[in-house]
């Protein structure tokens, strides 16, 4: 690696750290600050108070309608405790606060509360702006006295939003449109339309047809249902049920249902003449399409927003139960789980992730607020490689949490098992991974080819160094680029033949750059905090996650020349010794996440998780009956032990 300053390195990642980003009593960086870039106090707080309320109570023992039923419920007491939807819509930052911390407690207000926000309500005021026609609709909805789905995918057609078949035709003698479902794969499949005894009034995306012509993907304001029964003409049929966040998902049908003509939410793509005829904007029907789907890049970051307060969760109750959960171990009684190298083998990398991904998704959206306007190539990119990894790295985190505390990582109450089923849900939600991490390294292919990144130095001692981590990763993004270029370039077959022989390349390109971009966000942050030992802690966090991710494709970077096959022997010592080194750290790394026990009322993560799974359960502890009822308020909680010092 060519000499790089610390200075030069900060230089390349881009970090600029928000004004607030300190303490607010000392002034200095704290990890706290890093995490929730300096906004905790104005953004976060108040958000994570509501959750306090006894709404958010753990029920057991209810079934799907009746857990989906209560999901609304909590939706209204969050409407009720904050600001406006339409009030959070102008300020992204409480809307990805809102997705981090509501479904910590309820992973179905995911679908309800943020669908609402920022796709339903979202589009009717981009599309919809200055217009007084509609703000009668506005007003319904920012009031809450209707829900609103969001109604996009079709059964047969997936995240291919392009290609959907619902179409409004326009009658310029009614001054109307026939919004109809042509046939069973058209139906709108997944939006929370199944409880009809709630109102609803969705944003229906459809093909629009005026003057015998196709004018692309329009979205249109529907009544679903009034509280009592769907509106004429619509249908719905609720889908089988899901684990943790089904809500009411439904497939909906249209049978020629009359949208008035107000209810085209048309924005920039078009209009009505004096004559009532309707004229479509300029552009073309790709640009006319992106207009309407205005909300899916700040869509993607409530997502990325939600993944990473589940891996957070996730990771807090588990360490914390690590630190209690004692054993017999070798020559020694009573030893916690997480003196294990082990279990610390699992956990520190889940721990280093989150701080990454936390890090990656705050430098998103510091971009997306500093870019308004349509997104340039670069954000779009930048915003898909955060959705795509870190719903991806969060699941896994939350997988191995979960299996890192045993039979009790299975109960809902403690939560864990509900993230994971929430971020298998936020995989393919706001476009399916995969498929969005292979549109972004198309796009990036299209560009220049660029020139190799410098080699690296083939030294087993600076592997741990995250300066040299990332020249690796630098080196392996660009050394793939040129490989997945030049594999198509050679391809003699058609576009797709050359696409599909390379596109497996391409992907690793493409996370391979979201990993870099994270792990730069992590290592620049270290020299931030003013105190010495979050220094350390950071420091070392930031080693691991990168040492994790070149260990992840070591047999490349051996095959290339970067790292020796003594290096790679090493590489499962040096994790050891970076675990054991972060072992003292670990309780103060996750306090950084505001989270407590009483707040994710999960027994799990209290001091004494034994007693407060006897008290959720009614059990008496001391003599093994049991309570006729539990004990499920917060309040009736064992206090916690005395923790023991992290590291002894």
């Amino acid at each position: 690696m060519p000499d790089v300053t610390e200075e030069e390195f900060m230089g390349t990642a881009q970090i600029e750290p928000r004004p607030g980003a300190q303490d607010g009593a000392t002034g200095a960086t704290t990890l706290s600050g890093l995490l929730f870039d300096g906004e905790y106090e104005e953004i976060h707080r108040d958000i994570r108070a509501v959750l306090f309320d006894p709404a958010f109570d753990p029920r057991e023992g209810l079934t799907s309608v009746e857990s989906g039923k209560l999901t609304y419920a909590r939706s209204r007491v969050l409407h009720r405790e904050l600001e406006r939807p339409r009030d959070m819509l102008r300020r992204p930052r409480r809307l990805f606060a809102l997705a981090e911390w509501a479904p910590l407690l309820d992973p179905a207000l995911f679908s309800v509360l943020l669908v609402h926000h920022n796709l339903t309500l979202g589009t009717v005021l981009d599309l919809g702006a200055g217009r007084d026609d509609i703000e009668d609709h506005v007003e319904e909805l920012d009031r809450l006295d209707s829900f609103g789905p969001y109604m996009a995918t079709e059964l047969g057609y997936g995240n291919n939003v392009a290609a959907l078949r619902t179409e409004a035709v326009y009658g310029p003698e009614t001054e109307s449109f026939v919004l109809h479902t042509p046939d069973a794969s058209a139906q709108k499949f997944m939006s929370a339309t199944g409880f009809t005894d709630i109102p609803k009034l969705a944003v229906v995306l459809a093909r629009l047809k005026a003057d015998g012509k196709n004018h692309g993907v329009h979205a249109f304001l529907v009544r679903i249902s009034d509280g009592t029964k769907p509106a004429e003409g619509v249908y719905v049929t609720p889908c089988p049920e899901q684990p943790v966040q089904g809500v009411d998902h439904a497939l909906t049908r249209f049978d020629r249902v009359t949208v008035p003509r107000r209810n085209l939410l048309y924005g920039e793509t078009g209009g009505f003449s004096p004559d009532g005829t309707f004229q479509p904007g300029g552009g073309n029907l790709r640009r006319r399409f992106l207009h309407t789907m205005s909300r899916i890049q700040p869509g993607r970051l409530c997502v990325a927003s939600a993944a990473v307060g589940a891996g957070k969760a996730s990771v807090y109750t588990a360490l914390r139960y690590a630190e209690t959960r004692l054993t017999n171990g070798p020559g020694r009684n009573n030893v916690p789980v997480l003196d294990y190298r082990s279990h610390q083998r699992d956990l520190f990398p889940a721990l280093a992730k989150v701080y990454a991904t936390s890090l990656l998704l705050n430098h998103a959206k510091r971009e997306f607020e500093a870019h308004p306007g349509p997104a340039s190539d670069e954000l779009n990119h930048l915003i898909s490689l955060t959705k795509a990894l870190s719903t991806w790295e969060m699941s896994e985190v939350a997988g191995i949490c979960r299996e890192r505390c045993g039979a009790q990582g299975g109960f809902r109450v403690n939560r864990i098992a509900e993230y994971g089923s929430l971020l298998h849900g936020l995989i393919t939600a706001e476009g399916d991974n995969q498929v969005l991490l292979a549109t972004t390294a198309g796009q990036l292919l299209t560009g220049e080819d660029r020139p190799l990144a410098a080699r690296p130095p083939r030294a087993a001692d600076d592997v741990e160094d995250p300066l040299v981590q990332v020249e690796l990763l630098r080196h392996r993004e660009d050394s793939l680029h040129r490989t997945a270029r030049a594999d198509m370039a050679e391809s003699e077959g058609t576009y797709f033949d050359a696409w599909n022989g390379a596109v497996n390349t391409a992907l690793d390109m493409a996370r391979t750059r979201g990993v870099r971009i994270a792990l730069e966000q992590l290592a620049a942050a270290v020299p931030a905090l003013a105190d010495e030992e979050d220094r350390t802690a950071l420091g070392l966090l930031a080693s691991l996650y990168g040492l994790v991710e070149i260990r992840r494709d070591a047999g490349w970077y051996l095959a290339k020349g970067l790292l020796t096959a003594e290096g790679v022997e090493g590489l499962p010592t040096a994790l050891d010794g970076l675990c054991e080194r972060l072992r003292p750290h670990a309780r103060r790394l996750t306090e950084a996440f505001r989270l407590t026990p009483e707040l994710l009322r999960a027994p799990l993560a209290y001091d004494d998780p034994e007693a407060a799974f006897l008290s959720r359960t009614g059990a008496t502890g001391a003599t093994g009956a049991t309570g006729a009822t539990g004990a499920t308020d917060p309040a009736t909680m064992p206090p916690p032990r005395t923790p023991r010092t992290p590291g002894k």
